[in-house]
This record gives C-alpha cells, structure tokens and sequence, in this order.
C-alpha cells in the first residue's frame, strides 16, 4: 500500500458511512470521554473549562459540558445542546457564558473543525502567563510547530462573543492557540484529535517549563522540527493517539455512557 492509498483509507476510517443520528451518537460518547479523561489528568478547575462539540445534524449548533458538572463525573446524558444565540434546546443543563462566547465563534470561523478544547490547567495556565508560543523541544511539541497561536492579550473572563471572534481570529487555521494568562485551546476535526492536542500540549507546555528551569534547552531545527510535524501533528495521528486513553476509560468507568 501506497502512502496516497494509506492515507485514503485512513480518512475513510476517520469519515465512516454513518447517518447522521448515528454520527451524534458517537460524537456525544466521544465528547462526554473527553470530559471525564480531562478529569482523570487533573484539569478540571471549579466551573472552568469546556469541549464542544458540532452537531452532525444541525452543524449551527454545538454541544458541550454542562455549567457546574464536574468533569469527573461527566455522562452522556449530561451534555446539552446550545443554538447559535446561547440557548439551550436540549439537555437539563445551564450554559457556561464563557463556554458560548468562545466557542461559538471558534465553530462559527472555522467549519472545518468537528470540536474544540479548553481549560484551566495548571501548566497551561503557567506557561500562557509568558506570553510566548512554545518551542520545538521533543519530539511531542513538534506537534505544534508552525501550527499554534498566541493571543496575546487578557481583558479578563471571556463573557462577550466579540472576544471570541479576537480568538478565533488569533487562531487562524492552527490547531491550537495560547490564550495568554488564561490557557490553552485547541481544535480538531475530530473529538478525539482536538482533546488529544489538548493534552499533549499541556504536557508540552509541563516539559518546557520543566527545561528551561534546569538550564538552557537546545531547540530542534526547523528542517526537522517541519518533518516531525508533519507525522506526529497530522490530524490521523492526533486521532489515533486518543484512542489508548477512551479504550481505558470504557474499560474502567463504563457508567460515562449513561
């Protein structure tokens, strides 16, 4: 097999022949384990943080974690769907402000992306206080060379959606942007891609942090660093690197599929 035919039916993996009531049911198990997965790794804090999600049959429309819901305890059936004027048509729920003016403008920008990731984690958040985008270290934050954003401004807690256009903005066609003194964000065009970006730049974010604390780094040259990105950093790869994790959380914590 070819690189071209390895690459037609990996995607074919990725768009399997679903209807569309099919496709919201997987998206919603997708979305309700990347919730309860951000909870295992400790990057709930209080209310903040929130995944979103397209809805397969009305794409103006999204779901995401409920406001107050820890993520740890995250169900399916606790996720609402939200309209594109913030309101809630389906689900209990109530709508997380900062969650709508976000996202809805990052879904709103870029049709292409399925899902998108935020929250308050502790390296994050420490490394976003810097005001720089990340550096090419290991082979894990290659990922994200040349294909991450700093927003680098903070007026507070994002409340108003004319600051989500600024962030969605900022973050281009990239698929992850540094919110700076607030977090990360990251994107995909699947569930499974946009939290594993997530969680692999929190720990990118952890290694640097961790390096320059115990000396000078020595950065891998862009040739390589562009070569590296373009295997770890595809959208397959951030796809497929999810899996490891959901297939533990079904095994150990079935009851997210309520």
């Amino acid at each position: 097999m070819d690189e071209n035919d390895f690459e037609a039916t990996v995607r074919e993996m990725l768009s399997p022949d679903r209807s569309p009531e099919e496709e919201l049911i997987e998206r919603k198990t997708k979305l309700a384990a990347a919730l309860r997965i951000f909870g295992r790794l400790g990057f709930d804090e209080g209310v903040a943080g929130h995944i979103t999600a397209r809805d397969p049959i009305n794409p103006h429309h999204f779901w995401v974690n409920p406001f107050g819901r820890s993520f740890k305890l995250m169900r399916v059936s606790d996720l609402i769907k939200v309209d594109p004027d913030g309101k809630v048509i389906e689900g209990d729920g109530m709508l997380n402000q900062a969650a709508f003016a976000i996202h809805s403008r990052i879904h709103l920008a870029r049709p292409d992306v399925m899902a998108a990731a935020h929250s308050h984690s502790i390296y994050g958040k420490s490394w976003s206080s810097l005001g720089r985008l990340l550096d090419p270290l290991t082979q894990d934050s290659c990922a994200f060379y040349d294909d991450h954003a700093l927003f680098d401004d903070f007026t507070g807690v994002v409340l108003d959606v004319s600051e989500g256009d600024r962030i969605a903005e900022s973050l281009g066609a990239r698929k992850a942007v540094i919110l700076r003194n607030h977090g990360l964000l990251t994107v995909g065009h699947t569930i499974d891609a946009a939290a594993w970006w997530f969680i692999t730049m929190e720990r990118t974010c952890q290694a640097q942090l961790l390096a320059e604390a115990a000396g000078t780094p020595i950065p891998i040259d862009p040739a390589h660093a562009k070569a590296t990105r373009d295997q770890v950093g595809s959208a397959v790869a951030g796809h497929f690197s999810f899996k490891p994790l959901f297939d533990v959380l079904v095994e150990t914590e079935p009851d997210f599929l309520d």
